[in-house]
């Protein structure tokens, strides 16, 4: 019997794996390779994506995802014509760390105390390089520098000069860049080309970030990685431009049914706009639709219709495919040509691992991450009952809402002042609920990386990729159907 026969009309609480003789010494995140491609120019350490929602992912959560060795999706669900936000929250991630600073934030040297306090306060950052005309480097100005000056003072009073200034002429790699600034007791190395123009900077700080974050998902630059999701009708291409030129790392172009014209005409759009950068597409649940989206050039898949804890599609339309069912017709579909992403249904961390089993190379995440500190959104205190006691006592909440909810469509498209019957007219799709506030999402992320790497080790492999050849090689010796008894003893708890 094929896997697809064993998993028909199945979702992952459907199954136990059978264990077998483990072989890991240790299951520690970092000792056990999780490494997994995301799209196919872009490769996760941890296979865990933020999901592109309003109330999930902007630029708090993408660099935790992103130190962590994931991916942060910042989310569309701005204004209907309103790109600047989301561009804004993409240019956050990618200024968050650095390798070499290629371009630091600058300073002319005649200006006055003023104008470089307006620029650390609109930059957020505490040192400015101070440059003459043709970008001349002659001097750093930190916010020390300013403390208890007036305003007018010039600049040039208040800068330490390149004279006093250890710099590095040319390119420099982070193991040389480490050993000048621990020999010279500095925190910054500016990096000054031949003619004397800046070239970059390096801080101790993005050093010792590397150091903290050695699994971190970075670009080539040494900056965090990050995705922009738009959408396939509308301002998608003016859109996908400004992310690009804001230096996100990949597009996804989200909707709700992926197999579809609307999204041949996005892609093919696209791509002629943004050859270079990986373009994500989905949803979908079939072969066709999988098939669909590779022929037409998406560079990932993102695979999911209804599984999602904010998504109302199967109990308002009834169409969808159980999700374990979805990803092993896709899996066998696209047959390696590019990354699929699994898109909902996880709801305990004991199914992130069959999500990369049964087809998905990445698992995307949204109600996982609901009510930690790095979602969007106030906190809201409500009363609540407590059994044992009776008493109503106040508890922290935060709104978790599906993309295609009513709010969140209220909110997109900018339609506050429609009539109620051209709002209920949209045809929501998704739900909007209250989850108690929590603590930061590292937590979650650190308690699902050393699930992932228990499971490994029941699995009787090495690393993701092992457990997962071996899995596909003979899925029946894994795989336990479960009867109602055995999925109550499993699960409920």
């Amino acid at each position: 019997m094929n896997l697809l026969d064993l998993v028909r009309g199945c979702t992952f609480d459907d199954f136990l794996l059978t264990p077998r003789q483990g072989v890991l010494p240790r299951r520690d995140p970092h000792a056990v390779d999780l490494s997994s491609p995301f799209s196919r120019r872009l490769t996760l350490k941890r296979p865990i994506v933020s999901a592109n929602m309003d109330t999930i992912t902007r630029s708090a959560m993408a660099i935790v995802l992103a130190e962590e060795g994931g991916l942060g999706v910042i989310d569309r669900g701005f204004r209907s014509g309103d790109i600047g936000p989301q561009v804004t929250e993409v240019a956050a991630v990618k200024r968050r760390q650095h390798g070499v600073i290629a371009d630091p934030h600058t300073i002319d040297r005649d200006g006055r105390v003023s104008d470089a306090r307006q620029v650390m306060d609109r930059t957020g950052v505490g040192t400015l390089a101070v440059v003459t005309a043709g970008r001349r480097f002659v001097g750093l100005l930190t916010e020390r520098d300013l403390r208890f000056v007036s305003a007018g003072t010039p600049i040039a009073e208040r800068m330490t000069p390149l004279d006093r200034l250890v710099v590095h002429h040319g390119a420099i790699d982070l193991s040389e860049a480490e050993r000048l600034m621990a020999e010279h007791k500095i925190k910054k190395l500016p990096l000054v080309a031949a003619d004397g123009t800046l070239q970059g900077l390096v801080t101790a700080r993005d050093l010792v970030k590397h150091r903290e974050h050695p699994c971190a998902t970075r670009d080539a630059q040494g900056r965090l990685c990050v995705g922009a999701a738009v959408g396939a009708t509308g301002d998608y291409l003016e859109r996908a431009a400004e992310l690009r030129r804001a230096g996100a790392d990949v597009l996804v172009i989200d909707i709700a049914h992926g197999h579809s014209v609307v999204m041949e005409k996005a892609l093919a759009a696209l791509r002629q706009q943004s050859d270079g950068i990986d373009l994500v597409a989905g949803n979908v649940a079939t072969e066709a639709g999988a098939t669909f989206l590779v022929e037409r050039g998406a560079d990932a898949i993102k695979v999911g219709i209804g599984p999602g804890g904010g998504c109302s599609t199967r109990l308002t339309t009834n169409f969808g495919v159980p999700q374990v069912e979805a990803l092993v017709r896709c899996h066998l579909a696209v047959g390696g040509r590019v990354p699929i992403i699994a898109d909902g249904g996880v709801k305990r961390d004991g199914s992130l691992v069959q999500a990369l089993l049964f087809g998905g190379d990445t698992v995307m995440l949204g109600s996982a991450f609901a009510g930690t500190e790095e979602t969007p959104g106030d906190v809201v205190m409500r009363p609540v009952v407590v059994p044992e006691s009776q008493k109503v006592v106040p508890v922290p909440f935060k709104v978790f809402r599906g993309m295609a909810s009513l709010a969140a469509m209220r909110d997109r498209l900018d339609l506050e002042d429609a009539p109620d019957q051209e709002v209920q007219a949209l045809g929501a799709e998704g739900l909007e609920v209250s989850v108690p506030a929590r603590g930061s999402a590292r937590g979650v992320i650190d308690d699902m990386l050393k699930h992932l790497c228990s499971a490994v080790s029941y699995g009787g492999a090495r690393s993701l990729g092992e457990l997962r050849a071996m899995f596909r090689t003979e899925p029946e010796a894994f795989l336990i159907r479960l009867s109602a008894a055995a999925r109550r003893e499993s699960f409920d708890r």
